[in-house]
C-alpha cells in the first residue's frame, strides 16, 4: 500500500527495524542497538512520533528506587542517631541532659534532633533526665528494623526498587534529612501495530531532509532529491527567554518617570547618617523607641561624625524649649554627643531635610527613592533593607488639599484610582495623614504624608510650608505584582522572574 503518513529519517529507521520482528516489544537500548542511534533521546523523540501516527504502541513503566543520601551512608556505617542516644541512656548512669551535652557520642547540633526521636520512641524526660519505658524490647525491635532497612538499601549501589521496601520504614526515612535519595527510571517500549506492518518498506528509505533553505543550498542541485522538513504553523511557539530588568528595577523606573513627568526633581543622598539628621532634625525626641538598638543600626566605625556647633545648638533648643517656635519642646536635656552618632539611615526623609537646609527659600518640588536599613525580624512583611520613596514640595501658599491632591495623582497613574486618608500621627509633621487605596475590595495603607511641623523647618530657615510624604516601595511591589510574602522580591527564582510582566 502507498505510505499516507510523513515520516522523518529516524521514525523510517526505527519503523524498518520494527518490521523486521513484528512480534515484539522493542526497549530504548535494543533500538539504539540496531538502528546505530547512539543518543536515547532520538529513539524517544521518534517513538513518540510513531505512536502519534499510530504506528507503533508504546507503553511507559515508571518504577522507583531508592539510595543512601548522604547522612543515610554516615548513618548505616556510623550507627543511627536514635540507636547511639538509646544505647547511652541505658548504659549511662547520669541520663540528664547536661551530661548528653559534655558526651561525645553525637555532635552537638545533633542532640535537639535526637531528643526528638527519642521520644517518640517512648523515652520521656523527666526533670532534666531521659527516662526509659518499661517495654525496652519493644525499643530494641523498632531500632534493629530501622538498622536492617537502611543495610539493604546500602548494599544496593543501583539503588533498591520501591515495591520492594517496607512502607512504613520508607515513609519514616523520607521524612528525615538527607537519609535517602529518590531515583525513578522509567522503562519505554514500543510494539508494532498493523498499520505500522502495512507501510512499505520501500517508503522507508532515508533521504537527506532540509530544514533551512540557505544560498548555499541554492547555489547546488542537492536540493532537487532532498525532502524539506515539514511545519505546522497551527502549533505554539516556545516564549523566548529574553533578558528584562528586574522587577523592582521596573518598578523603580516607573516611579521615577511618573514624578519626573509631574514637574519634581530626583535627589539622593548617603546610606551613613547623623542621629542629628536622621532624627534629632526631625524633631524626633531622643528617647524615642526609634533611636533603640533593635530598630537602629549605629556604627562603631564611625561612631561619632561631626556636626556643625549652630546646628546642634538650635536642635537643642526646639527640643529642649521648642526655641523661637512657639513650641514648648519635649524638655529634658539634648545630648550633642547623642546627635554625633553614625548610623545607617532609617529613612530617606533625611535627603529632604538636608536638601532644604542647602535650599531653605527656594520653592521646589524633589523626590527620592532609595535604599534604608532598621534592624527589623525578616518575616514576609517586613525586611531589615528595603526602599523607600520620599518627596516633598515647598513653596508659598502650600496647604494640605495640594498635598492630597499631588498624592491621589501619583497613585492614579500608578493605576490606582480610589484614594483615601485619614488622619495619623507623626513627631515631625502636622497636621499628619495616612495613604490609603483600594486593591481586591480592600482598603491598604501605603504611606504616611503631613505638613513639616515649624520645630523642623524653622531651624533650616525655611519661609514656606513644606509638605512631605514617604512611602514603602516593597509594599507598592506587593500590590502591584499581587505578592504575599516581601521575600519573593528578592529570591533568585528564574522560573517567577521569567513570568513576571515588563513594568
Amino acid at each position: 500500500m502507498s505510505m499516507a503518513v510523513e515520516l522523518n529519517n529516524p521514525e523510517k529507521r526505527i519503523l524498518r527495524v520494527m518490521q523486521s520482528d513484528s512480534n515484539r516489544d522493542w526497549t530504548v537500548s535494543e533500538l539504539c542497538g540496531m538502528t546505530e542511534f547512539e543518543d536515547q533521546a532520538i529513539i524517544v523523540g521518534a517513538g513518540q512520533g510513531l505512536v502519534e501516527q499510530e504506528l507503533v504502541k508504546g507503553t511507559e513503566v515508571r518504577k522507583s528506587y531508592w539510595k543512601l543520601g548522604k547522612e543515610g551512608e554516615k548513618a548505616n556505617s556510623q550507627g543511627l542517631l536514635e540507636i547511639k542516644l538509646w544505647g547511652w541512656v541505658l548504659s549511662s548512669e547520669d541520663t540528664s541532659m547536661d551530661s548528653l551535652q559534655s558526651v561525645s557520642i553525637v555532635e552537638k547540633h545533633e542532640i535537639g534532633i535526637g531528643v526528638g526521636l527519642l521520644k517518640s520512641l517512648g523515652v520521656s524526660l523527666v526533670n532534666g533526665c531521659f527516662v526509659a519505658p518499661e517495654n525496652k524490647e519493644g525499643i530494641n525491635s523498632i531500632l534493629n528494623e530501622r538498622r536492617e532497612f537502611l543495610k539493604k538499601i546500602g548494599s544496593s549501589e543501583e539503588g533498591v526498587i520501591e515495591t520492594d521496601l517496607d512502607m512504613e520504614l520508607l515513609n519514616h526515612f523520607k521524612n528525615r534529612k538527607g537519609l535517602l535519595v529518590s531515583l525513578e527510571d522509567i522503562i519505554r517500549t514500543w510494539v508494532i501495530t498493523n498499520k505500522g506492518k502495512e507501510i512499505n518498506p520501500k517508503h522507508l528509505e532515508e533521504k537527506t531532509m532540509i530544514a533551512d533553505i540557505t544560498p548555499e543550498l541554492l547555489q547546488g542541485d542537492s536540493w532537487k532529491n532532498a525532502e524539506f522538513k515539514p511545519y505546522d504553523v497551527s502549533l505554539k511557539s516556545a516564549t523566548p527567554l529574553t533578558g528584562k530588568p528586574h522587577p523592582m528595577q521596573s518598578l523603580i523606573e516607573r516611579i521615577r518617570s511618573i514624578f519626573l513627568e509631574m514637574g519634581f526633581t530626583e535627589i539622593d543622598g548617603n546610606y551613613v547618617q547623623t542621629a542629628g539628621w536622621n532624627m534629632d532634625a526631625l524633631f524626633i525626641p531622643q528617647d524615642h523607641p526609634a533611636r533603640e538598638m533593635q530598630d537602629t543600626f549605629y556604627l562603631s566605625k564611625p561612631e561619632s561624625i561631626p556636626i556643625d556647633d549652630e546646628r546642634l545648638d538650635q536642635w537643642k533648643a526646639i527640643h529642649e524649649h521648642g526655641g523661637d517656635t512657639g513650641s514648648i519642646g519635649w524638655g529634658g536635656e539634648f545630648s550633642k554627643d547623642v546627635a554625633k552618632r553614625g548610623l545607617l539611615r532609617t529613612h530617606t526623609t533625611v535627603n529632604t531635610i538636608k536638601y532644604i537646609s542647602e535650599n531653605p527659600n527656594k520653592p521646589c518640588r524633589v523626590f527620592g527613592i532609595g535604599r534604608v536599613f532598621r534592624n527589623e525580624s525578616i518575616d514576609r512583611t517586613h525586611l531589615p533593607e528595603f526602599h523607600q520613596i520620599e518627596g516633598i514640595i515647598m513653596e508659598p501658599g502650600a496647604n494640605l488639599p495640594m498635598l492630597v491632591t499631588t498624592l491621589k495623582t501619583f497613585y492614579e497613574k500608578m493605576g490606582y484610582p480610589e484614594v483615601r486618608v485619614r488622619p495619623a500621627y507623626f513627631p515631625y509633621t502636622e497636621p499628619s495623614l495616612e495613604v490609603e487605596v483600594k486593591w481586591r475590595g480592600q482598603w491598604l495603607e501605603l504611606g504616611g504624608a503631613g505638613i513639616f511641623r515649624p520645630e523642623v523647618t524653622e531651624p533650616l530657615g525655611c519661609s514656606s510650608p513644606v509638605l512631605a510624604w514617604g512611602m514603602g516601595l516593597e509594599r507598592l511591589a506587593m500590590l502591584v505584582l499581587g505578592l504575599d510574602d516581601i521575600r519573593q522580591l528578592y529570591i533568585s527564582d528564574l522560573e517567577w522572574l521569567k513570568s513576571q510582566p515588563v513594568l
